[in-house]
Order: structure tokens, then C-alpha cells, then sequence
């Protein structure tokens, strides 16, 4: 049972890896498509992102890293980094919309609105799979980690051994992408709710851009 257990934790850390490169790579796109949706020191940025995710993934599997404050700080840095800077490639697209510059051609706005979409959902699911651990830095997981409560957290009987993963907290990130609400669900701190919201606030945004430029491409 608990090599089960650490198979599990292993498979889940893999693909929460996979999710956080795979959101560095949408950035990049961003970036190719036009140098002003993103900072000015987006490769630098990059660099960075890239570095604190492999040193992260080689400590999340040795026993020092976990509950290590330093590596806990390096996991909220490299998160805060890709959400700053998806953030504002959000807000550049806005400026290029309400100026009605030129800089873009409608389809390379849209394949970056759809790109910010993409990471909005990815990096928010690590930020929860964060604070409510175990997520990047392999925190010990405790029954008394209650940033989100689940359904299966309210059948104790029924799921007695039953823990959230990265899926979980991914599904959980789709869901408020797109309904602005989680469906099954709840934020319990504070943290959790700031989060939520800020995610919807992006969500909402870069949605209207996809819609509002699908219809214009349409129209052309």
C-alpha cells in the first residue's frame, strides 16, 4: 500500500512538471508572436522560470526538500513570475485592442489570447496545488490542509485514505476558467479565494478577447 501510495505521489509530481513546462512553452509562443505582448526582460524571465522549475524538480524528490522554506519561497517566485507575466501579456493585447493598433494580425491575437487562457488555467491549478500542498516543493500532505474542500473531504467514511492530487486541483482550475466558479469545490481561506478570483478576472478577460476577435476574423 504505500509503495502505491508513492508511486502515485511520483506520477503526480511528473505530470504537474509536465504542466508547468508546458505553460513556460505557451509563454514562449506569446513571446514569438510579438515582443510587446510580453516584459521587456522576457528572456531573462524565461531563463529564470526555466531554472527555479528543474532545481524544484530534482529537490521535490529528495527528502531536504520537504517543508523547506527556502525551496517553498523558490516555488512561489517561479509561480508568481509566469502569473505576472501572463498577466500583463493579458493586459498588452488589451492596449493593442482599445488603440486598434496594427501591430497584430487578428489571428496571431487570438493564438495568444488562447495561449494566456491555457496558462491562466495551468499556473493557477500549481498555485492551489501549492498552498493546499503538497505541490512543487513535496510538502507533506496533512488532513489539517484545508485551503479547498472537497466533496470526497465531506465523506470521511466513504474515502477515509482519500487525498486531493494535481488533477484535482487542475479540474478545479478549468472549472472556474470557465464557469468563474468552481463546481464541486469550495476556497476556505482567504488565500484560496484571492487566488480563485484573480483567476476569474483573467479568465473573463482573455475569453472576451477570443470571442470578440473570432467574430472579427469571422467577419473579414
Amino acid at each position: 500500500m504505500h509503495m502505491k501510495k508513492l508511486q502515485n505521489l511520483n506520477h503526480d509530481y511528473l505530470f504537474a512538471q509536465i504542466a508547468l513546462f508546458v505553460a513556460i512553452g505557451l509563454q514562449i509562443v506569446v513571446w514569438k508572436n510579438n515582443n510587446s505582448l510580453t516584459l521587456g526582460l522576457h528572456p531573462f524571465i524565461i531563463l529564470t522560470e526555466l531554472a527555479l522549475a528543474a532545481i524544484l524538480g530534482v529537490m521535490s524528490h529528495t527528502r531536504t526538500a520537504v517543508g523547506n522554506n527556502s525551496y517553498r519561497s523558490a516555488s512561489f517566485l517561479l509561480l508568481g513570475l509566469i502569473s505576472i507575466e501572463n498577466i500583463t501579456s493579458m493586459i498588452m493585447i488589451v492596449r493593442l485592442l482599445i488603440s486598434d493598433g496594427t501591430e497584430l494580425s487578428g489571428y496571431q491575437l487570438l493564438g495568444s489570447a488562447i495561449a494566456i487562457f491555457l496558462t491562466n488555467i495551468i499556473v493557477f491549478a500549481l498555485w492551489y496545488w501549492e498552498i493546499d500542498s503538497p505541490g512543487l516543493t513535496g510538502k507533506r500532505w496533512s488532513k489539517h490542509d484545508r485551503d479547498f474542500q472537497f466533496l470526497q473531504q465531506e465523506d470521511a467514511i466513504t474515502y477515509k485514505d482519500w487525498r486531493p492530487n494535481f488533477i484535482d486541483y487542475l479540474y478545479v482550475s478549468l472549472t472556474n476558467a470557465i464557469n468563474f466558479a468552481a463546481s464541486d469545490t469550495r476556497p476556505v481561506t482567504r488565500q484560496a479565494k484571492i487566488l480563485m478570483g484573480v483567476q476569474a478576472l483573467v479568465s473573463v478577460t482573455t475569453l472576451a478577447l477570443v470571442i470578440a476577435r473570432s467574430v472579427s476574423i469571422l467577419g473579414e
